[in-house]
């Protein structure tokens, strides 16, 4: 990809929550369609328990449901999570990502694990609001305040450490989050019906896949589910081309790329990951220093790969356009790569601004070789750790090549970014960062729009100045000087559209 002038961001309107509308809810569970999985949650007042739209249980009478938009609203309601379809083990919500509202950008950092970190006096700073103000206002949107919706991820990650752990239960307790143990018994009883010691059991019972602790690591094999349809090639090649040697690899065969990896720098230390797809999910081999880690770890990866993406929703809009179309048909469930780490990401972004993709990473590689930090145990030919903003501004100057201006734009972005004047993290509000990227010395709309695209996962934002995404216009007959104007009818999903014409331009 190559730096010009000119990004497309069209502001659309929050779409209606789908929870409210309980005729086309009920409509979607009579169906047990898994396309709605994780978009809302059905709660039958006669059993007091709540499922996944697609729970394979008899469908109640209508009269007896209530709709909620998140698990938390749920249990605030007095639910408890079905066993049998595990509401939980779902697709987050595409709303997250569609909507740029306050709620949204709490929920992106509540599953980062915000809260267990920092508190939701934390949560609250890094939003620009007062902790009343986002409790009123969760509460409003999302029928929980932020303890709430934090002690359901909690649960979540929680229920991840017993089944697929041998941690000591104790142990899972303040991994997950919980200040007690007692916190713990009483969370998990009340969110699944069942004591921590009957869920290990019963994951047994099914054949837990093993896991293995290796120099105070804890190695841990999760199921990543999706919507389908998804191109894992695309999103795959996408990153291979990328990948930096020591800090990213790939594998691949006679059919094609069949998986990646990474290191990962979390809040409590390194970790690694391979992803590798399969037809219904994506199968995460995760090493994490410290358990912690766990949720934020799995968080990041989703968005990495895009995994909560509604598909469906793309299709029926880039797939109206007759150039697209054909493409769109071709190559269904097209995603968007997101990223694992925001101060990487725009570093990354400078280093491609008006070079080829093999010079960027040929760039990038040699700023981790000489800056990154080695992973301790590493997994070879995962080594090392993208180097640190800080580190960039200290020596970068000493390792990058080019011109002096490029070399000095880069400096002081990492130095902004290590100061925290410039904080690019997935609570931000879009519009607001753009403005304090295109504020930064050498940092032009092109950069701008790229990091909104793979940090915040920004849907609508179309690069319309990238010569190679203007290629893949002009090889689907359609002109690049009206390009802006015809991305209006891709609205909400001008990021999709632009990865289907850099795909046009392959």
């Amino acid at each position: 990809m190559t730096q010009r002038t000119t990004t497309v961001s069209i502001r659309t309107p929050t779409p209606e929550a789908i929870w409210r509308d309980t005729e086309r809810c009920y409509r979607v569970v009579a169906a047990r369609d898994s396309r709605f999985d994780g978009q809302f949650i059905m709660a039958v007042r006669t059993t007091g328990i709540y499922c996944r739209p697609s729970c394979p249980a008899l469908t109640p009478k209508a009269k007896n449901v209530s709709f909620y938009p998140t698990s938390a609203a749920a249990q605030a309601n007095g639910y408890r999570a079905c066993r049998r379809c595990l509401p939980d083990a779902v697709p987050g919500s595409p709303d997250w990502n569609i909507r740029a509202d306050l709620a949204a950008r709490a929920m992106r950092l509540i599953s980062d694990g915000t809260v267990e970190r920092e508190g939701v006096p934390g949560l609250a700073r890094r939003l620009g609001y007062s902790e009343r103000q986002l409790g009123r206002v969760l509460t409003a949107e999302l029928g929980a305040g932020p303890l709430a919706l934090a002690r359901a991820h909690r649960a979540h990650s929680a229920r991840l450490l017993i089944e697929m752990s041998e941690l000591p239960l104790t142990d899972v307790a303040f991994a997950a989050g919980f200040s007690s143990v007692r916190q713990f018994n009483e969370t998990i009883r009340e969110v699944f019906a069942t004591t921590p010691s009957q869920l290990r059991a019963a994951s047994l019972r099914r054949g837990r896949q093993d896991t293995e602790g290796l120099s105070g690591a804890t190695r841990l094999s999760l199921r990543l589910p999706f919507r389908p349809p998804f191109d894992a090639d695309g999103i795959l090649r996408f990153l291979a081309d990328r990948a930096i040697p020591g800090v990213e690899h790939v594998v691949s065969d006679d059919n094609g790329i069949t998986g990646y990896g990474r290191t990962l720098r979390l809040a409590h230390g390194s970790g690694t990951v391979w992803l590798s797809p399969r037809p219904d999910h994506v199968r995460c081999e995760l090493r994490l220093t410290d358990l912690r880690d766990l949720s934020s770890a799995v968080s990041r990866v989703r968005r990495l790969l895009d995994l909560d993406a509604d598909p469906e929703a793309v299709t029926r809009v880039l797939g109206a356009d007759p150039a697209l179309a054909p493409l769109v048909a071709a190559v269904p469930g097209m995603r968007v790569p997101g990223a694992v780490d925001g101060d990487e990401l725009v570093i990354r972004a400078m280093l491609g601004q008006q070079v080829s993709v093999a010079a960027a990473r040929t760039a990038a590689g040699s700023l981790a070789d000489a800056l990154g930090e080695p992973v301790p145990g590493g997994d070879a030919p995962l080594e090392r750790l993208f180097p640190t903003a800080a580190r960039v501004a200290a020596e970068g100057t000493d390792i990058l090549r080019g011109p002096k201006q490029r070399i000095e734009a880069i400096t002081s972005v990492a130095a902004a970014l290590a100061e925290g004047t410039l904080d690019v993290h997935i609570g931000r509000e879009s519009e607001e960062l753009r403005d304090e990227l295109l504020a930064c010395p050498g940092v032009g709309p092109w950069t701008a729009g790229y990091v909104l695209m793979r940090v915040l996962g920004a849907p609508d934002v179309l690069l319309a100045g990238d010569l190679a995404l203007r290629r893949g216009a002009e090889a689907l007959g359609i002109d690049v000087a009206t390009l802006a104007e015809r991305a209006r009818g891709w609205q909400p999903w001008c990021s999709y559209a632009g990865m289907y014409l850099w795909r046009a331009d392959l």
